[in-house]
C-alpha cells in the first residue's frame, strides 16, 4: 500500500499550524511542523516531502528562504506560500521565487484544500473522468454549467464570471484553467478589492529598483507571474477607473510596462474575470469603462445562485460532509429538508460553514434541524406590503414582478420572456414553479 503524502508546515502561530494539520490529517495526509526557517531546512534536508506550505513572515527569516532550500533539493519539494491579508507585494516575491501557488490570511480551509489536492494532483473517484464534476449537482442548470465550462476551456477568449458571492466563481475559473491547453502553466488569483490603489500599477504590472522610496529590487507583478498562464481578476467591478485604462492598453497591446521602465515587455495571459456585482448596470452608471466591459466579456458564464438550483442540495451536503471528514455522518429527514427549503444567501459557502458546525455539535454521528442553527423561516404575512423585511419575501416579490412583467411583455411565452430576462429556459421554468406562478 502505498504511503499517503507527507506535507511540512511552517509556521510561527500554533493555532494555525493546529488548524491546518487537522484539515489535512482529515484529507488522509501526514503532516511534520516547523515554527522556524533554521527548522524547516533540517526537516527538508532529513525527510522527502510532497508538499511544504510555509508563512511568509517567520521569526528567523522569510519564506523565501525555505522555497530556496526546498527548490535546491535534488527532488525539489513544491512550496505554497501563506501571506498576510491583502500584501500582493509577497505573494508576487514568493511566485517569482518559485512558489506554486499561495493563500492569504486569515486562510480558508475550502481553499488550502483546493491547494492542497492540486499541489498533490490527488484524485478523486467521482471526478477521475471529469474534473468538471467538481461542481457538484444533477440538477439541469448544473449540467449546463459543466458543458459551457468544458467548451470555454477549449478556447482562448477572455471569460467574464458573474454570479453571487459563494456562488463558485473562482472554482470555475480554476476549471477552465485545468480543462484548457495552459494547465501547466501558472493560474493567479488576484482580488482586486483588496489592493490599495495606491499600489495597484506596482502590483499587477511590477516596478523598476529606484521606481519610488522602498523599492529596492525589481519586482515582476501579476501579469508577469502568470505568464503563460491565467490571470483570474476576482472583483473585477472594485477596480477604479484610472486602473481600468492600464489594464485595457494591457490587454489591447499584450504588454506591460513596469513602474519606473522605459520598455514594454510582452506578457500572454488568459484573462478570466468575475464579480458579484452587475456590471453592464456599472457601465450604465458610468464606474466601469464600456471598452474595457467588452474586451473582458467577450463570453459570459453566470453561476447559479443556491437556491436557484435547490434540487442540488442534498447531493452537495453529502459531498461537504464528506469532504470536512463526516463520512460517516448522517443528514436526518427534517435536516435535510430545513437546508432544502433554506435561502443561503451566502450560497455553497455558507452551506459549507453551516454543516462544519453542525459536525462539531451533533451527537451519535446525526445532523438534526437543530444542530444546523438556521435562521427560522418567517411567514410571509409578517412583512408588511411594501416592506423590505424579512428580505427574501421582498426579493421574491421583486422577482415576481420582473417575471409578470416579461411574460405580459411578451404575451405569455415563456421562451421569449427569459431572453428579455436574460436567464436560461430551464432558470425561468424553476423559478416559475418556485414562486407559483402558473
Amino acid at each position: 500500500m502505498a504511503a499517503s503524502p507527507r506535507i511540512l508546515l511552517v509556521d510561527d502561530e500554533p493555532d494555525l499550524l493546529d488548524l491546518m494539520e487537522l484539515t489535512l490529517v482529515k484529507m488522509g495526509l501526514e503532516t511534520d511542523r516547523a515554527v522556524s526557517v533554521a527548522e524547516a531546512q533540517i526537516r527538508l534536508a532529513q525527510t522527502r516531502y510532497d508538499l511544504c506550505l510555509t508563512d511568509m513572515r517567520l521569526t528567523d527569516g522569510e519564506g523565501l528562504e525555505v522555497i530556496a532550500t526546498a527548490s535546491a533539493l535534488a527532488v525539489p519539494v513544491p512550496v505554497a506560500v501563506i501571506t498576510a491579508y491583502g500584501n500582493a507585494g509577497n505573494a508576487v516575491a514568493a511566485l517569482k521565487a518559485g512558489a506554486f501557488d499561495y493563500l492569504s490570511k486569515p486562510v480558508a480551509l475550502d481553499q488550502l484544500r483546493a491547494l492542497v489536492k492540486s499541489a498533490l494532483r490527488i484524485p478523486d473517484a467521482a471526478q477521475a473522468d471529469n474534473p468538471a464534476r467538481e461542481l457538484i449537482g444533477q440538477s439541469a442548470t448544473m449540467q449546463d454549467i459543466r458543458a459551457r465550462i468544458a467548451k470555454l476551456a477549449r478556447t482562448q477568449a477572455p471569460v467574464h464570471i458573474a454570479g453571487e458571492s459563494g456562488s463558485g466563481k473562482e472554482l470555475a475559473a480554476r476549471l477552465i484553467h485545468r480543462l484548457g491547453s495552459r494547465e501547466d502553466k501558472p493560474f493567479v488569483a488576484v482580488n482586486c478589492g483588496a489592493i490599495p490603489e495606491t499600489l495597484m500599477e506596482s502590483e499587477f504590472f511590477g516596478y523598476r529598483k529606484g521606481a519610488f522610496t522602498g523599492a529596492e529590487s525589481d519586482r515582476n507583478g501579476f501579469f508577469q507571474a502568470a505568464d503563460g498562464g491565467t490571470l483570474f481578476l476576482d472583483e473585477v467591478a472594485d477596480l477604479p477607473l484610472s486602473m481600468q485604462v492600464k489594464l485595457l492598453r494591457v490587454l489591447q497591446e499584450k504588454k506591460v510596462r513596469k513602474v519606473g521602465a522605459t520598455q514594454e515587455e510582452p506578457v500572454d495571459v488568459r484573462i478570466i474575470s468575475a464579480t458579484h456585482q452587475n456590471l453592464a448596470a456599472l457601465v450604465e452608471a458610468g464606474r466601469f469603462r464600456q471598452d474595457l466591459y467588452y474586451r473582458l466579456n467577450v463570453i459570459d458564464l453566470v453561476m447559479p445562485s443556491l437556491r436557484d438550483r435547490a434540487e442540488d442540495i442534498p447531493e452537495m451536503a453529502r459531498f461537504l460532509l464528506d469532504k470536512l471528514g463526516g463520512n460517516e455522518v448522517k443528514l436526518d429527514r427534517d435536516a435535510a429538508q430545513a437546508l432544502c427549503a433554506y435561502a443561503f444567501p451566502g450560497n455553497v459557502r455558507e452551506l459549507e460553514n453551516t454543516l462544519e458546525r453542525a459536525l462539531a455539535l451533533c451527537e451519535n454521528q446525526r445532523i438534526t434541524a437543530e444542530d444546523l442553527n438556521l435562521a427560522p423561516a418567517l411567514p410571509a404575512a409578517s412583512a408588511a406590503p411594501g416592506s423590505k423585511y424579512p428580505l427574501q419575501d421582498y426579493l421574491d416579490q421583486m422577482e415576481r414582478a420582473a417575471i409578470l412583467e416579461a411574460l405580459e411583455q411578451t404575451r405569455y411565452n415563456k421562451t421569449a420572456a427569459a431572453r428579455v430576462l436574460g436567464v436560461t429556459f430551464r432558470s425561468l421554468r424553476y423559478r416559475l414553479e418556485r414562486l407559483g406562478i402558473d
